[in-house]
């Protein structure tokens, strides 16, 4: 938001936003009071249920994001904080389809936690610096419940990949920005802390646009 990758906040009254992977719809809440259009879509009956109990006048959508339900070029920008592209497969699928509702010149950017973190362990202090696992190690990670069914996966992809799988999809990568640890940050939380994100970047932001 203070970055303004999807645009000033003036500019930003009026247009059409689809928020993918929403949850609880934080991101499309914001985007409403500056005067944007927002449409929050999440696979998740759950995270919507917790979207509507908190409010917010604007569409809410259970729906797919590989098999977005709306007509070619009905949004000017696109949007994902951490959702939807981390837990799919094949990211381009979702990426396509983005592209696909966007109308010309759209925008779409969407943050994943920084590929490089999966080298490390998840950890706040010194043991959260030394690298554990290969880079180019792409298991999925996976939680299982007591019966062993997968109620968690989230899929690994370098740098490298997450570019690819943008310029395959059609759109043109015109930004990656890695936010550094901000300075008046000292709380520590997770695998997180001033220690590991001074030296360790925990996100990755895209900004795409379609032509």
């Amino acid at each position: 938001m203070e970055a303004e990758l999807l645009g000033p906040p003036e500019e930003l009254k009026g247009k059409d936003v689809l928020e993918l992977g929403a949850g609880a719809a934080q991101c499309s809440r914001w985007l409403a009071v500056q005067g944007a259009r927002p449409v929050a879509l999440d696979i998740s009956h759950r995270q919507l249920q917790h979207a509507l109990r908190i409010g917010g006048s604007f569409p809410l959508v259970c729906a797919d994001a590989g098999a977005l339900p709306f007509a070619d070029g009905s949004f000017d920008l696109a949007c994902s904080a951490y959702g939807a592209l981390p837990f799919v497969a094949d990211p381009r699928l979702v990426l396509r389809e983005v592209r696909r509702v966007l109308r010309p010149g759209g925008r779409l950017v969407f943050s994943v936690t920084h590929p490089i973190r999966w080298a490390f362990p998840d950890e706040p202090g010194p043991e959260g610096l030394t690298v554990a696992s290969s880079y180019f190690d792409r298991t999925p990670y996976v939680e299982q419940d007591e019966q062993g069914r997968a109620v968690y996966v989230e899929h690994h992809r370098t740098l490298g990949d997450r570019v690819r799988d943008v310029v395959a999809s059609g759109l043109r990568l015109v930004d990656l920005v890695e936010p550094e640890w901000p300075a008046w940050n000292t709380s520590e939380w997770g695998g997180w802390s001033p220690l590991r994100g001074n030296l360790i970047p925990g996100t990755a932001i895209f900004v795409c646009v379609r032509d």
